[in-house]
């Protein structure tokens, strides 16, 4: 099983509506041009947090966990990732 570490955009919903994110996550491989998120790592550069911010202001605020948890097990487009690390895993 072959997995890597990808970056791509996503959105988040604060309380000032949705707002674009970048997020790093470690993904599993599936076929030459899909992956499936194993585990969000970082939003926007950050370590995932319950209280998360864009910005640092009140209307920017979002729970990182939330998001992150949503976007497990999704199928992702490798042509819409960025591969950041390629890893072999020998199981």
């Amino acid at each position: 099983m072959k997995n890597t570490t990808v970056g791509y955009k996503s959105s988040v919903k604060t309380p000032a509506g949705w707002r674009s994110v970048y997020m790093t996550a470690e993904a599993e491989i599936i076929s030459p041009k899909r992956a499936k998120i194993v585990k969000v790592s970082h939003i926007d550069g950050e370590e995932v947090g319950p209280f998360m911010s864009r910005t640092g202001a009140n209307r920017q605020k979002f729970n990182g966990c939330y998001f992150a948890e949503n976007e497990e097990g999704k199928i992702k487009n490798l042509s819409a990732c960025k591969v950041l690390e390629e890893n072999i895993n020998n199981d």
